[in-house]
């Protein structure tokens, strides 16, 4: 319950934040980032909302259930523009695959993972199995 308290503290807090001080960026984005802040500077211990996190993880499926039957209402919209949204994306997912892939490739400052210190010995087995 701790853990459901802490998240949902932090999605208030970035709700309250855009709504106050005018912010262009959505609340849930805001409490994210405080959320993250507080987890690196050890505010909040992770052992206090993981339990939850899992949780929340493993059903989010549900979440999407009253977006899923949003998206039906607009269905001949989306039709109408199927193509652009498409395109869309394809670009979106592109742009986050290489965003992924420099950040990683920058904070490792490495070019190949199987000689990092910091990728655990079994994810590198698992990588080297993978490349034979």
């Amino acid at each position: 319950m701790r853990g459901f308290a802490i998240l949902l503290a932090f999605y208030l807090a970035g709700m309250s934040i855009q709504k106050g001080l005018n912010v262009p960026l959505p609340g849930n984005v805001i409490g994210l980032a405080l959320f993250t802040l507080f987890l690196f500077t050890g505010l909040i211990k992770l052992k206090w909302v993981e339990k939850t996190a899992s949780f929340l993880n493993r059903h989010m499926l549900l979440f999407f259930a009253p977006i899923i039957a949003g998206t039906l209402s607009i269905l001949p919209l989306i039709r109408e523009h199927a193509a652009s949204i498409v395109v869309t994306f394809f670009i979106s997912w592109l742009a986050v695959l290489l965003a992924t892939g420099w950040t990683v490739r920058a904070l490792t400052g490495r070019k190949k993972a199987s000689s990092s210190p910091n990728i655990p010995a079994s994810w590198r087995d698992a990588a080297r199995r993978e490349h034979s």
